[in-house]
């Protein structure tokens, strides 16, 4: 079941079938930080892929909405992102 609503919310920030398996860094930072809950936004977070689509979002977020929290969630994908290139 937990399965399943993942993939639900995963295809719902992607705004694809749960079914496809399209590359995440197809998405614009726009899809993934406008959804209109914080779930959706937090998967499109936690689905960036590097360093470049990152420092979008964050372009993004600080010329839109600044919010404190996201950007907070952006710094912590950072973190996640330079540990993994190590």
């Amino acid at each position: 079941m937990l399965l399943v609503r993942r993939r639900w919310v995963e295809a719902s920030v992607m705004g694809t079938p749960a079914d496809e398996s399209e590359a995440s860094d197809e998405f614009t930072p726009e899809k993934r930080l406008e959804a209109s809950n914080t779930r959706l936004i937090k998967a499109g977070i936690k689905t960036i892929p590097d360093m470049e689509t990152l420092q979008e979002c964050v372009a993004y977020e600080n010329a839109h909405q600044n919010r404190t929290q996201i950007l907070r969630r952006l710094k912590w994908k950072a973190e996640e992102l330079r540990e993994d290139e190590e």
